[in-house]
Formats: structure tokens, C-alpha cells, sequence
């Protein structure tokens, strides 16, 4: 199996547990997900399996759209309703235009400090399991990418924001810091991603739908990962130049002057399966990752 699986992920299960039913069906294929979602959030989590597991980072580097529910007037050690909730009387209600009124700031490249329960490393421990130990967890603000926010829901003290966002952004600790920017708290109390670039929830296979007569079906094509890379169709001489680890320089390449961030192109052969990724390096094309057959 190469591929890749758009699985809606419900809620109380691990990523974990959907990766594993999926290893369960691909047997002796790997698999492994790309981007975590925590047992309280639902929504698009696309697992990758046999040599597309060599993609998830191309995955993790595709933006992402969330839609996010948060309660008002409300903290927890979390930052979700999972954690010890502690009620703010005190808070003020802020209104609809308050709200509105705020989200602007939140848009581009902004600073955000990670939640304190996250699966980020501080001296090679997980941040969740110190903050479980009961040690201090303070976490540097690192930069993330806002595209968008949208009030999609306000009845006090439920809020509901459609977020679109780049790799990286914790949205319940966006929902802090928009409370925060109201004068209130927040915690988050439910999380749909409904999609990861071209990969949408409306689109996306329930688990009880992945069983052995059906998971060959479901199976999509590993170039859809790599929607952000210009596609090259190889000649036959050159995928065995490629097959040896030979750069190649042909006609075609040449033309594709500046592609992504790295210069890579997702080459695929005749049939149009994908054999390679291509890194521009000069007037030679090498590759960067071989799908050898």
C-alpha cells in the first residue's frame, strides 16, 4: 500500500488508536498520522501508509481550518473543559462587537505561548508530563500563523470561532488569548478540523467504515499530499537515473525556474503514479525522496 487515508477521527478516541486500526488493515505496510488531534477534537486526520509515511511532513506543512467552540468566564491547568474548570464570576460579559472587535489583532504572525498540556519537549520531557508531575511549565511564545477568524457563534458564554491557520497553532490557547484580549477567560470545550489543505471532514472516512473489504477503496493517491509542488512527468530514462541517485537535467525541468520554498517538484512516471520528490540544485534536479518499485 502507498497512500494515504482521510479518516474522521471521532471524539474520545486517540490519533493513536486511529492510526492503529489502520495498521491493524495495512499489515505489513507502516502507517503513521499526520498532526495530532487530542481525545476531545473530531475531524480530518489523514493517516499515511507504506512509503507515504515518508510524506507526513509535507502533510504537517499544509494549512489547517478548525472550527472551535470555547466557554467564557472560565480557566482550566488545559486550557480545555478536560482540566480542572475554574468559574470567573468576576469576569466581565463581553459583548458580540467586543468579540469582533478583537479577532484583527490575532491575524498574520503573532506570538502565542503553547498550553502548558502539550506534547511539546522542555529538555527532552514532554510538557504534559511535567505539568501532571506538578512542576512549573512555562512555555516560550513562539510564532504561528493566523489566515482568519470568523465569529460563526455568540451566546454567552459559548463562543464559536472558524479558524484557518498554519502548522504549529494550539486554538484553545488562541481562545485564551482572545478571551484574554476581552478581559475574560476561556476554555475550549469542543474542536472540529474540518480540513487540512485539500483534505475536507465532508470527505472523510468514518472509523467504522475501515474494515478489510473496504480499506483498498478508501486508499487515496500519495501526490495529494503534495498539493503545494508543481508536478513533472519523468521520461523512463530518467526515473533510472533517479532510481540510482543520479540528478537529471532535462528540458522539462529546466523550465520550472522557481518552485516552493525548497525548489521541489513531485515527479510522477507514465501512469502518473509518484516515483519522487526533486530538489533544484543548480541547473540539476536531485532527489530528495525516492518511492522506489
Amino acid at each position: 500500500m502507498f497512500g494515504l487515508f482521510n479518516i474522521n477521527k471521532p471524539q474520545g478516541k486517540t490519533s493513536r488508536d486511529v492510526v492503529d486500526r489502520v495498521q491493524r488493515l495495512v499489515r505489513p505496510a507502516k502507517a503513521g498520522h499526520a498532526g495530532t488531534l487530542d481525545p476531545l477534537a473530531t475531524g480530518v486526520l489523514v493517516v499515511c501508509v507504506g512509503p507515504a509515511t515518508r510524506l507526513i511532513e509535507y502533510v504537517q506543512q499544509l494549512p489547517k481550518r478548525y472550527l472551535g467552540t470555547f466557554l467564557l468566564g472560565r480557566s482550566s491547568p488545559t486550557e480545555d473543559i478536560e482540566g480542572e474548570i475554574t468559574l470567573h464570576h468576576e469576569d466581565p460579559r463581553p459583548t458580540v462587537a467586543d468579540v469582533q472587535g478583537c479577532l484583527s489583532q490575532f491575524l498574520g504572525t503573532v506570538m502565542q505561548r503553547p498550553p502548558a498540556y502539550s506534547a511539546l519537549k522542555i529538555k527532552g520531557e514532554r510538557a504534559y508530563n511535567l505539568a501532571r508531575q506538578g512542576k512549573e511549565v512555562e512555555l516560550q511564545p513562539r510564532p504561528i500563523e493566523v489566515f482568519s477568524i470568523e465569529l460563526v457563534k455568540y451566546d454567552y458564554p459559548e463562543m464559536t470561532l472558524d479558524i484557518r491557520c498554519g502548522a504549529g497553532t494550539y486554538v484553545r490557547s488562541l481562545g485564551r488569548d482572545i478571551a484574554q484580549a476581552v478581559g475574560t477567560s476561556a476554555v475550549m470545550s469542543a474542536l472540529e478540523r474540518t480540513e487540512i489543505g485539500p483534505f475536507h471532514v465532508t470527505e472523510a472516512t468514518a472509523m467504522e467504515r475501515l474494515h478489510p473489504d473496504s480499506i483498498a477503496a478508501e486508499l487515496l493517491l500519495p501526490q495529494q499530499a503534495l498539493v503545494q509542488l508543481p508536478e513533472l512527468q519523468l521520461a523512463p530514462d530518467n526515473w533510472e537515473e533517479l532510481r540510482h541517485g543520479r540528478p537529471i537535467e532535462t528540458s522539462e525541468t529546466a523550465t520550472l525556474a522557481t518552485v516552493g520554498e525548497k525548489g521541489e517538484v513531485a515527479a510522477v512516471d507514465a501512469s502518473g503514479t509518484l516515483v519522487a520528490i526533486l530538489r533544484k540544485e543548480g541547473t540539476q534536479w536531485w532527489p530528495a525522496r525516492v518511492f522506489g518499485r
